[in-house]
């Protein structure tokens, strides 16, 4: 496939030294909270639920996609998530879908379905923003009707802490001059990851202080269509950190595997694609004290094991077991 064209002010090339520069004495711009201690990290595995392109909406199937069917799906995922006691859960974009012609009072009320399934989950809650999110709403509206814990209303971008494992969730629904996708004003393929939100990710890598796995709707390890338009930009962030372990993705509903500059990339298959109860997918992925990820996919969901990744910067996990820190949204 063709290498999209990039803007040249989004492919900072950040060094080593910076890093360091930046952990030692950068302030962060950020939000934070704490809550209660957990065992760290370097004692047990961090265990979590990811799920992606449910595209929820009572709707007719189109195709292979059984959008009505989702809600059914989701339960499923969310009930074995809930059994197997995992540390949180989150969701990777897409998770509603609308009507065609678009309501947009029908597709708040799909996209409030849809978190009433995911708030059944009895744990900390996570979302990705994906395209389809803002396919007839804004991405005000979206973020102001969903919750993810201990992160403020309205935050698109954003990380936290988990037993150790530190968390950060992208979004890519960006046009290449910077607005964000508003009410289906936007070309699906079009997917960036602003400058200001490139600063923002190379300031919390600095500050993070153990390894790290990176959540996003659009795809980071290739070009074309289905990837991020500037992802080589935040790939050399994520690389130059020494800390990213894996970067888990959904949008291309058949899912797929890479491994570049040292870290995993697993997109996840997409729920809403097929009919019937064994037409779902789903997974746990649990990162093991020697940062080997296990994936357990159920359903039509792939199992991998990604053997331990290149990881060069020290562990010093933090007392807090769950800590978040936020990013402002461009909406």
């Amino acid at each position: 496939m063709q290498r999209p064209e990039m803007r040249t002010d989004q492919l900072r090339v950040v060094s080593r030294r910076t890093f360091l520069r930046l952990a030692a004495g950068t302030a962060l711009s950020t939000l934070s909270c704490t809550a209660g201690h957990l065992p760290i990290f370097r004692s047990r595995p961090v265990r979590f639920g990811i799920v992606t392109d449910c595209h929820y909406a009572e709707a007719e199937h189109v195709g292979t996609r059984f959008y009505r069917e989702s809600l059914g799906k989701l339960s499923e995922c969310v009930a074995r998530m809930n059994a197997e006691r995992v540390d949180f859960l989150i969701e990777l974009g897409d998770l509603k879908d609308q009507d065609h012609p678009p309501v947009e009072a029908r597709t708040l009320e799909h996209l409030r379905k849809a978190e009433a399934a995911v708030r059944e989950f009895h744990g900390p809650r996570y979302h990705v923003l994906g395209n389809h999110d803002m396919d007839s709403i804004s991405k005000r509206q979206f973020l102001s009707a969903i919750e993810n814990t201990r992160v403020e209303s309205g935050r698109s971008y954003y990380s936290f802490d988990v037993g150790g494992l530190h968390g950060i969730v992208l979004d890519a629904n960006y046009t290449t001059d910077g607005r964000d996708y508003d009410r289906g004003d936007f070309d699906w393929q079009d997917a960036n990851v602003p400058i200001h939100e490139l600063d923002w990710l190379a300031r919390d890598l600095a500050a993070a202080s153990g390894p790290a796995v990176v959540f996003i709707h659009q795809l980071l390890d290739g070009t074309g269509s289905v990837y991020v338009k500037n992802a080589p930009a935040v790939r050399q962030l994520l690389e130059t950190s020494g800390r990213v372990l894996a970067v888990f993705q959904g949008h291309h509903h058949e899912g797929a595997y890479s491994h570049l500059g040292g870290i995993h990339y697993y997109t996840l298959k997409a729920l809403v694609e097929g009919s019937g109860p064994n037409s779902n997918a789903y997974a746990s992925v649990e990162v093991l004290p020697d940062r080997t990820v296990i994936v357990t996919g159920y359903r039509n969901a792939v199992s991998m094991r990604l053997a331990r990744s290149i990881y060069t910067a020290p562990f010093e996990p933090s007392a807090s077991a769950l800590r978040t820190r936020s990013g402002l949204s461009g909406s």
